[in-house]
Formats: C-alpha cells, structure tokens, sequence
C-alpha cells in the first residue's frame, strides 16, 4: 500500500503511479491510498482512514485474485510518518475507528519509509506550521498530539521491519536513528539507505528512481520470505 506525501497538507494518491506500476510490473499487488488531509481532519483522521485502507485491502483482495498474508505500507515524507506510525500500532485499537471491513485485520507486517520523520519534537526535527496545522497547535498549544503521532514513543515488540531510505537532509529523518536503537534493542529488523545528494523528493526523478526501487524489491522480496518462516502477525 503506497502513502503519498504533502505536509499532512497537500497531495493525492496520483503522486504515487510512477511506483505503484513499476511494483505492479514486478507482480506486486499495488493499492495506492487516499486519507483525510489537515484541511479536512486533523490527526488521528489520517491513520484512522489508512488503518481502513488495509482492511480494505485484506477484504477486496481476492476481487483481484489475490489472497493477502503479507502486506507492506510504503509513505514518502508525511506518507512515510504515516506508514510508520501503522508500523508500530499493529493491534492497538485506540488507533482506528473500525469504519468499513471491520471484521478484517489491520495488522501490516512491514513498512518502508522514504524520508518520513519518526519524532515532531526532537532535536533533528524542524516541524513547523503544517505539523502544527495537522496536530491541532503548535508544541505548546498541544503536545500531547505531537508526542503521540511520533512513531519513535511507540516503538515495542509488535513494532514491524522497516526499511528507511533517505535524502541527505537530515530534518527528514528526525529520530530515525534514536527508533533503530530502540528496535535493535527488542531485535526487530531495520535497513537504512542514504542516497546521497539528494533533494528531499528524490523518489520522484531520475537518476534515483531507479536505484531506490531496487532497494525497495530487495526488502519486499527478503521480509516476504522471512515471514514465511516466521510469520509475527
């Protein structure tokens, strides 16, 4: 499932094409999601309607002739937050309103967050006005949201593998090395590739697309395997 970035602001799932056919063509089943922007609800909407999104998934698969067990959520910029944060709330029913497929499980098995921060307030972190916008206030006004839409305080042993590939721009990836730490800690898998040079939506152009790509394949193909022989959820 692909998640399109804009700030939590802007942004649809058209964003997503150029990826979701180059998966498609490697026989990946591909759904790109849409969810409720800053301007139409404020967090937790977001995750809320992608949570929905999987269900929808495990529930229309087999529309498609497909039969689901494995499914990866793959967000760039404030869809990689987004993808993370379905990442590490795996069976934690405060994080959806089972609308729609409700008898279906939103549970993912991995995520793939391309320049996604994992923390809003953090000392990489230089989340502004569209953090604000979409967690109801600024730090101040409501910390509360900005602590719990972090992906890096929630990080536990239902936390999924995750592959982080990255700009080199450091503000992109606020917390990610602080929530590899904790992962390593409770032995959960995670890969990081740097691209270097990069502007922030890399993903989009050439010469990175390709390359990125690749990364992505290499990890689909190898968490898939390996949950085969170890499925955790």
């Amino acid at each position: 499932m692909l998640v399109y970035g804009g700030g939590w602001k802007s942004g649809d799932k058209s964003q997503n094409e150029a990826m979701a056919r180059y998966l498609a063509a490697k026989g990946y089943f591909v759904v790109s999601a849409e969810y409720r922007l800053s301007g139409e609800a404020l967090y937790p909407a977001a995750v809320y309607d992608l949570k929905s999104a999987v269900r929808w998934i495990r529930g229309h698969a087999k529309d498609y002739g497909r039969h689901i067990e494995f499914v990866t959520v793959m967000g760039c910029s404030a869809g990689g937050q987004l993808a993370a944060m379905l990442g590490i709330t795996n069976n934690k029913i405060s994080y959806e309103d089972r609308q729609g497929n409700s008898f279906q499980s939103s549970t993912i098995q991995a995520v793939i967050d391309m320049d996604g921060i994992l923390a809003f307030k953090h000392p990489e972190s230089e989340e502004g006005p569209a953090a604000s916008l979409w967690l109801g206030g600024t730090y101040a006004e409501a910390p509360a949201n900005w602590e719990d839409a972090s992906p890096l305080n929630h990080v536990d042993k239902q936390t999924v593998p995750f592959l982080f590939i990255n700009s080199s721009l450091p503000r992109f990836h606020a917390g990610r090395d602080d929530m590899i730490r904790k992962m390593n800690e409770l032995g959960i898998y995670s890969e990081i590739h740097t691209i270097p040079d990069t502007p922030h939506p890399f993903w989009f152009f050439n010469p990175w697309f390709e390359p990125v790509m690749k990364h992505v394949t290499d990890f689909l193909k190898a968490q898939k395997k390996n949950h085969a022989k170890h499925p955790r959820f």
